[in-house]
């Protein structure tokens, strides 16, 4: 199982170096097209649901599909680390981990080639857009998805505040559901020295924040976790002279369990719907960004765990699912998957953070532990 560490950390950094928001991930499909090309894949199947792209390496004889999954995007966060491989995109980092990602796969790539499937067929695939949410069921709705159509579904998350290397694992539900609500409110503006002449929203902003911060608490309306985390508010037009006649509100949903998605879902809307129509504004209620939450096999769970004990990696088994969302639900919803959880450090910065930056000491945890669930697959 010797990987070229070193190849795998050129891919990452150069990767990093470049990134690209949802949607627009050329350049990352092109250089994974040549890194990968050199290791004779059966089959490329591109421009899967955008810039997606899949290697396809098949066996003499008839077996199970097994798909091992990446994500491509980067998010738009300027990045403040001081390296010689920083962002060069004005504004976009890969700062929850997606280059770091890609790099195993591309090692499993390399271990693949020198030891092909006996039987089957296995299949990694490099999926667009992850961080909107658009990218996962794109894919699964692309025609040419149904060369692919796997039974077991593979994933793995880089995870800051776990020792380098552990192995999180969790059956059922690994990550939570989630969903981005937009509010616009309309009323009437008037001459500010005149407030009594126009409909201002935001005595309506007020309440609607205050009353959806709270509705979590009402945990007799839920059957487990719910947030609801109010991410951008807006009021009028900078003008000291203007009442507001418009707002926007944006709010994140999250929730551990489907069910209570769309009891949190109702509830906001009533809410928003409720308080407008008491200070006389027209609403627009939208609803973007949707993540059911990821459903873990437990056979797959099982099947993770033994071959991280057999390597000799730390087992981590999670009480509780993660809070935020993932969208390689959309296959945990269709085929037998398992995401785990790659530890990055005790006290590595987190997702999403400026100064987070994928640790590359734990690239070869994810190809070995990823290359010795495929040769019990599709080798042995």
């Amino acid at each position: 199982m010797n990987i070229d560490i070193q190849h795998l950390v050129n891919i990452r950094q150069s990767l990093h170096q470049n990134p690209e928001l949802s949607g627009s991930e050329e350049f990352t499909s092109e250089a994974l097209k040549r890194t990968i090309i050199r290791h004779q894949p059966d089959e490329i199947i591109d421009n899967m649901g955008g810039y997606g792209v899949a290697f396809v390496f098949k066996g003499k004889s008839e077996g199970p599909c097994i798909l091992f999954r990446a994500e491509m995007d980067a998010l738009p966060i300027r990045e403040i680390n001081c390296i010689d491989y920083a962002s060069r995109a004005d504004g976009i980092g890969h700062q929850c981990g997606h280059d770091g990602h890609m790099s195993i796969l591309v090692g499993l790539a390399e271990l693949i080639s020198n030891n092909r499937p006996t039987k089957g067929k296995v299949v990694l695939l490099f999926q667009p857009a992850e961080e909107t949410g658009e990218g996962a069921i794109a894919v699964i709705n692309d025609p040419n998805f149904q060369r692919i159509l796997p039974q077991y579904c593979f994933s793995l998350h880089n995870i800051p505040g776990f020792p380098k290397g552990s192995i999180l694992v969790k059956n059922q539900t690994f990550t939570a559901a989630s969903q981005g609500i937009k509010v616009k409110l309309t009323g009437k503006t008037s001459h500010a020295a005149e407030p009594e002449l126009g409909i201002s929203p935001a005595m309506a902003v007020a309440k609607i924040i205050e009353e959806l911060t709270k509705l979590p608490e009402k945990k007799q309306l839920f059957n487990d976790f719910v947030l609801t985390t109010i991410v951008h508010a807006s009021l009028g037009d900078k003008s000291f002279g203007t009442t507001p006649g418009h707002a926007e509100i944006m709010i994140t949903l999250r929730s551990f369990d489907d069910a209570d998605m769309i009891k949190l879902i109702a509830h906001t809307q009533n809410t928003i719907r409720d308080v407008s129509e008491l200070h006389h504004l027209q609403s627009e209620i939208s609803i973007t960004d949707i993540y059911p939450s990821t459903q873990n096999d437990p056979t797959l769970v099982k099947l993770l765990s033994e071959h991280a004990e057999q390597l000799g990696y730390e087992l981590v088994k999670m009480e509780k699912p993660f809070p935020w969302a993932e969208d390689f639900a959309q296959f945990s919803q269709r085929f037998k998957s398992a995401i785990f959880g790659l530890g990055a450090g005790t006290d590595h910065p987190k997702l999403h953070n400026a100064d987070y930056n994928f640790p590359d000491e734990i690239i070869p945890y994810g190809v070995h532990l990823y290359y010795s669930v495929y040769v019990d697959l599709l080798v042995k």
